[in-house]
């Protein structure tokens, strides 16, 4: 399949600000009252990337998540409309964030998305708030996850 550059119906990326002074910073990463009111985040982890290393791309067939991107790090996200039923089916975005761009995207299902750290020496954090429990109540479910990056001849790539 051909990818067409543009913008994905569903996705919003949102521009932090950090409030610095002597002390750090404090960055506010999501609001309830900030989120379409269908969206409840139910739970939340960190992760920590190594530089030059991805992960994904994978897509979720229920699952929306809330990734912001802070830093430490700085990060190549790549997102693809991989529902058949969206007016913006085909397209594809490509944006930088974290440290030097800090920005929350939240990603809906069926929008493939992976994130590669680009930066030279530091590992890259990244928060995500996902509007369902992984594996289900009590890690008792299969995991919501297609993971693109375990098919050799997938269309959706991390590397250029």
């Amino acid at each position: 399949m051909e990818w067409t550059k543009g913008s994905i119906d569903g996705v919003i990326i949102k521009k932090l600000t950090k409030h610095v002074d002597k002390r750090g910073f404090l960055t506010e990463t999501f609001r309830i009252d900030e989120l379409p009111e269908s969206l409840k985040p139910v739970m939340s982890y960190v992760s920590y990337t190594e530089p030059g290393v991805s992960r994904g791309p994978h897509e979720h067939k229920y699952q929306t998540d809330i990734f912001s991107f802070i830093g430490p790090g700085n990060f190549l996200i790549k997102l693809w409309d991989n529902r058949k039923d969206s007016k913006t089916y085909g397209n594809y975005m490509q944006f930088y964030a974290g440290q030097d761009n800090p920005v929350t995207v939240v990603i809906p299902p069926g929008v493939v998305h992976g994130y590669k750290n680009i930066s030279k020496l530091e590992r890259g954090m990244v928060i995500n708030y996902p509007d369902k429990l992984y594996m289900g109540w009590g890690k008792k479910e299969p995991v919501d996850e297609i993971r693109h990056e375990d098919t050799p001849d997938s269309p959706f790539k991390m590397e250029d």
